[in-house]
This record gives C-alpha cells, sequence and structure tokens, in this order.
C-alpha cells in the first residue's frame, strides 16, 4: 500500500482527496503518536497519510497492516522532503493545505469555508514546524488555543470536515470486522467466512 515517490514525481503530482501529513516526525520521541496520527487519518476517513522528518518504517508498517487487515481505501508513504510539494501545490492552487497549530483560527469559526471541491492536505506537525508552513497554508487552524495532543486535533478536526463516522466505522474489503458490544470484544475473520 506505500507508494514511494520521488521528491520530484510528488511536485507533479495532486494528492488525493484527503491527505494527512506528518511533519517532523521524530523516530525516538513521537513513534507512538505518529502511528496514533495515522489510524486516526485512516479510521477518521482520510485518503492517505505522508510521513516526513526522521525515516520510521515501523509507522508504515502499522499503518499497512491496519489497513490490510480492516480494509479501506487508505495508503501511506513516507517523504524525506515535503516542503517542495506543499510549495508546489500552494503555488498552483492545485490542493487546499490546512496546518492544524494551536496558533490558528479557531476550526468551529473555520472548518466550514474549506472548500470540499479540490484536494486537501492537512499538515500535522511534530518537531518546531517552520515558519514558512504558516505562510503557504490556505488555512492555520486551531482545535483549541492551547497545548494538547495532535491526535485530538486531527480527530476533531476531520470530524467536523469529514462528517460523522456513522456507517465508516467498516471498510467493504476488510478481512476484519469489530461487532459492537456493549461487554466483551467480538471480531469476525471474514476471510474464515
Amino acid at each position: 500500500m506505500r507508494h514511494p515517490l520521488t521528491r520530484e514525481s510528488m511536485v507533479d503530482q495532486l494528492p488525493p482527496r484527503l491527505s494527512v501529513l506528518r511533519l517532523g516526525h521524530r523516530r525516538d520521541r513521537d513513534k507512538r503518536i505518529t502511528s496514533h496520527l495515522g489510524l486516526t487519518a485512516r479510521a477518521f476517513g482520510a485518503d492517505e497519510v505522508v510521513l516526513s522528518g526522521e525515516e520510521d518504517p515501523s509507522a508504515l508498517e502499522t499503518w499497512d497492516s491496519v489497513t490490510e487487515r480492516f480494509g479501506g481505501p487508505f495508503t501511506s508513504r513516507y517523504e524525506p522532503k515535503p516542503m517542495p510539494w506543499l510549495r508546489s501545490v500552494s503555488k498552483k492552487e492545485s490542493a487546499t493545505i490546512v496546518h492544524l497549530t494551536m496558533y490558528g483560527q479557531p476550526w468551529r469559526e473555520t472548518v466550514s469555508s474549506i472548500p470540499k471541491d479540490k484536494p486537501v492536505i492537512v499538515v500535522v506537525g511534530g518537531t518546531k514546524v517552520p515558519g514558512e508552513v504558516f505562510q503557504i497554508s490556505n488555512y492555520n487552524v486551531s482545535v483549541v488555543n492551547q497545548p494538547h495532543s495532535e491526535v485530538s486535533a486531527l480527530a476533531v478536526f476531520l470530524h467536523s470536515f469529514v462528517g460523522p463516522l456513522d456507517g465508516k466505522e467498516s471498510f467493504e474489503d476488510a478481512k476484519m470486522k469489530i461487532i459492537p458490544s456493549e461487554k466483551g470484544k467480538i471480531v469476525i475473520n471474514q476471510e474464515e467466512e
């Protein structure tokens, strides 16, 4: 499910409808948070997650494994230098760049004005985000102007942008399906049926 692209091919390629870019991943410090960002992106309706920063095959393997087992039209890939891609997208206006930051405009006031007629790239920082990201983003959006988890910010933003999850919890090509249960765990392996 990984689609390794060179920097040059990324610049000329339109992103899918909804991409999440994890900017500045630090393998030792951010492993779990980055893993959860990708899982949240997938579960809440994104089409792909792009990892940048320190290369970390384990994050891509986790996302690919979950997608293989639980289905979905979701891809993941690594991009060591995402800024040329973001600059190109910004210059060509081929996608809308949404930067999630606690310094941005309130999400409740902003999310309805974000166009859905072209691809959207949601940028979520790890290390200090370059100032240029604030400038080239079409929207700098805050889910609470306070320090908190980037996973929670992504979940709240995607829920408000994509819409409620009702009916989207299971993907058609899933090998495994979770059945809601008041008590206990019920998982159906659809390959065995």
